[in-house]
């Protein structure tokens, strides 16, 4: 008896192991911590409790966490300092910067507060409180509502709850829909708009490694930039003035000297952008065979254009370099994206999910009534839309990558507007398009665009569908013998968008003789084509197969809750606060490679390429390289750097800070490695690690690099591993 009791246990547990969460995996809303992670956090080595981290009655951790343009930061003095990314301060430091004074390239550091720098375009939201208001919105729902009667209905439900919810005057509200749209929350929130940049370190310290080490792991990379929250009197939010004072928050981070090691609990607490956790196996298997490969494709060779010609010219380098690096950017993270997936058998294992999912189904006829066709569904469904999603990839990569297409487009606007809505509406539209020509003109080589042109056009044409190319497709084979590169270089060539000043004469002329010859204009004409035919074939079909999945979709997320009724489900990503919990950890990619979970200042220079652009190094911190001079923030005579772990983190945690147990910053974090990039979708915990600067490298470039200590004077230091305090804050 005894062994059959062993063996049936055994066979709940490995029921139970099938649906439980990997370790670090999920993005948790804070408010239900308590509920749902408190007990396996601290088994993971958290010291605080789930009120520590979020409380609406006391100071917190929520309280000192800032969602902060499109990136998280966060404050760690009590006079409104905040810490964030290099890359999210980056625009507000491009904008202070002048030909005299280059703080991309040589670094600011505010020596007094009158020193720091207004930067409007940055704002500082607080979550104060979130509440859950499911039955507010979806109360009066009906099964028997289309879609649309039913998006109609929630957003006036929204509206009402949105100009009613109780707050402050100087608050506001913010609903978001989680699970499928089958909970929704609200938050009140606080937005500071007074946002003045404190410091940034030179970009060869805050983009070290820049493209090259994008996405990889190890990294070198002292991504952090430094802000200050200002108030009015009252510690209110107010606009910028002279008067207003630095802001005081409830809470503000300590921040530890003792690092880290391989092992210890990390939590990242930040606004991630947007994930897809709960797809279905058929939507894993588009996106891999043609969603992804698609829109790779044409990226390399778009890349591969640009890089040949920014090596060849200094100044198409300086042109392009922005450009090739947003390109390049989601280029490598879907390349590693397809690869992980394809790793950790995601499709495989989405379907064991499935089968699972269809047995559970099988023994509970009420649910088998309601949701046992949602698995065949899906698959047909995504069938019918593979084709559609594949052209809609095409044609979005299309309109992004030559200047010539842009023009095209704008050109395309300016003849729709006098073709539907007539003269007035077209002159208007023409005077806003001229207003921006030189602007545009300025940003690229005509030379390097008719490359790019040639490589867009011909990639789309010879992979989209061919059910979905224009009616003139048939001509243009027959005059270019099928060679699409032949013919878009003869397009190029013939087109008045070759230059300006063409097309500016081309636009002073009467509307109707303007619009005329645009739409003779090859280039324009054929981009024209193209455009009507998505519209018109497209479009409208991959809307409502969409607003089907949709429905679809949401059906599935309801039934999982209720098929695993044993499984805690977080939801996906959506600019909401979450907490991301997690240990330091290295990862073995492949065969023979082991990775550890730390990098020094040894790397650095070590990767040191003098004057390189990613990879040259600045003088003096060579020197105390040298010399060792480290000073409190040094580890057994090195200098700490980066390190990694296993929180689940996306777009929009950059910036958020990475603490200990007891809730002090030891890191910020910025980027993910390229294995693991698939955890949008596919959590795996084996290769999916956040990558966080360390916050002794980012205290040792304050102080010792840059000679602002006075800033690091504000903030409290720690030691918690020894149980005591090195620094406290200054008023």
């Amino acid at each position: 008896m005894r062994y059959k009791f062993t063996s049936i246990l055994s066979c709940i547990f490995l029921i139970a192991s099938s649906l439980t969460l990997k370790a670090g995996e999920g993005m948790w809303l804070p408010m239900f911590l308590g509920q749902l992670n408190e007990a396996e956090m601290r088994t993971m080595g958290l010291k605080i409790t789930a009120a520590d981290i979020y409380s609406v009655n006391k100071g917190s951790l929520k309280d000192a966490i800032v969602l902060l343009g499109g990136c998280t930061a966060e404050l760690v003095s009590g006079t409104g300092l905040l810490l964030t990314n290099h890359h999210c301060g980056y625009d507000a430091i491009v904008k202070q910067s002048t030909i005299e004074h280059n703080y991309v390239e040589n670094g600011f550091w505010a020596m007094q507060r009158n020193q720091e720098l207004s930067s409007p375009s940055l704002s500082a939201t607080f979550i104060v409180r979130m509440d859950e208001i499911t039955q507010e919105i979806l109360g009066g729902v009906r099964d028997n509502m289309s879609e649309s009667e039913r998006t109609k209905y929630i957003d006036q439900q929204v509206e009402k709850l949105k100009a009613s919810y109780a707050k402050e005057s100087w608050q506001g509200v913010m609903i978001k829909p989680f699970f499928e749209q089958n909970r929704y929350f609200i938050f009140v929130t606080e937005t500071y708009n007074d946002i003045r940049l404190v410091g940034a370190p030179p970009s060869s310290i805050g983009k070290f490694g820049s493209d090259t080490d994008n996405w990889v792991w190890p990294r070198h990379t002292g991504d952090f930039s430094m802000f200050r929250i200002y108030a009015d009197k009252n510690n209110r939010p107010a606009d910028y003035s002279a008067e207003n004072v630095p802001f005081t928050p409830r809470h503000f981070l300590p921040i530890s000297l003792d690092g880290v090691k391989e092992g210890d609990f990390s939590m990242v607490i930040g606004f991630p952008g947007t994930t897809d956790e709960y797809l279905p196996a058929a939507a894993l298997e588009v996106l891999t065979r043609t969603t992804n490969p698609a829109r790779i494709g044409i990226r390399d060779r778009v890349l591969s254009t640009m890089d040949r010609e920014m090596r060849a010219s200094e100044s198409i380098k300086l042109l392009y370099a922005t450009r090739y690096a947003t390109v390049a950017n989601y280029w490598k993270k879907w390349i590693g994206e397809n690869q992980g997936l394809k790793s950790t058998k995601a499709v495989e294992k989405r379907r064991e999910y499935e089968a699972e999912f269809t047995g559970r189904l099988a023994k509970k006829p009420e649910l088998q009534e309601k949701y046992g066709e949602l698995i065949n569904t899906f698959n047909t469904l995504y069938t019918k839309m593979e084709p559609y999603m594949g052209n809609q990839t095409l044609y979005s990569e299309f309109q992004q990558h030559s200047s010539t297409i842009t023009l095209s487009l704008n050109c395309i606007d300016l003849i729709n507007q006098f073709n539907t809505k007539g003269e007035a509406a077209y002159i208007e539209a023409r005077n806003k398009f001229l207003a921006k020509l030189d602007a545009q003109y300025a940003g690229f080589s005509t030379r390097v665009d008719r490359q790019l042109f040639t490589v867009v056009l011909d990639s789309y044409l010879k992979n989209v569908n061919a059910d979905f190319l224009p009616a003139e497709s048939v001509q243009w084979k027959q005059s270019f013998q099928g060679d699409w590169q032949t013919m878009a270089e003869a397009l190029f060539d013939e087109s008045v968008l070759r230059k300006k000043d063409d097309l500016k004469t081309l636009l002073s002329k009467e509307p109707s003789k303007a619009v005329e010859i645009m739409q003779k204009d090859p280039v324009i004409s054929a981009i024209l084509a193209i455009s009507k035919t998505y519209k018109e074939k497209v479009s409208p079909n991959l809307l409502a197969y969409t607003e089907e999945l949709k429905k679809l979709q949401r059906n599935f997320m309801k039934a999982q809750m209720e098929v695993f009724a044993e499984k805690r489900f977080y939801p996906d990503a959506n600019r909401t606060m979450r907490v991301a919990y997690g240990q330091v950890k290295g990862y073995d990619p492949k065969d023979a490679v082991e990775y550890l979970p730390y990098t020094w200042l040894d790397g650095i220079m070590q990767k040191y390429i003098p004057g390189d652009y990613e990879f040259d190094v600045p003088k003096k911190l060579i020197d105390l390289y040298r010399q060792k001079d480290y000073g409190q923030y040094g580890q057994d005579g090195r200098m700490p750097v980066c390190f990694i772990g296993s929180n689940h983190t996306t777009g929009g945690n950059s910036g958020s800070p990475a603490m200990d147990g007891y809730g002090n910053l030891v890191g910020i974090n910025f980027d993910r490695v390229w294995e693991g990039t698939m955890s949008d979708i596919n959590y795996d915990p084996t290769l999916c690690r956040n990558i966080m600067v360390d916050i002794r490298y980012v205290l040792f470039v304050i102080d010792k690099y840059a000679g602002a200590g006075h800033l690091v004077e504000e903030m409290k230091l720690v030691h918690p591993k020894a149980g005591n305090s090195k620094k406290k804050s200054k008023p």
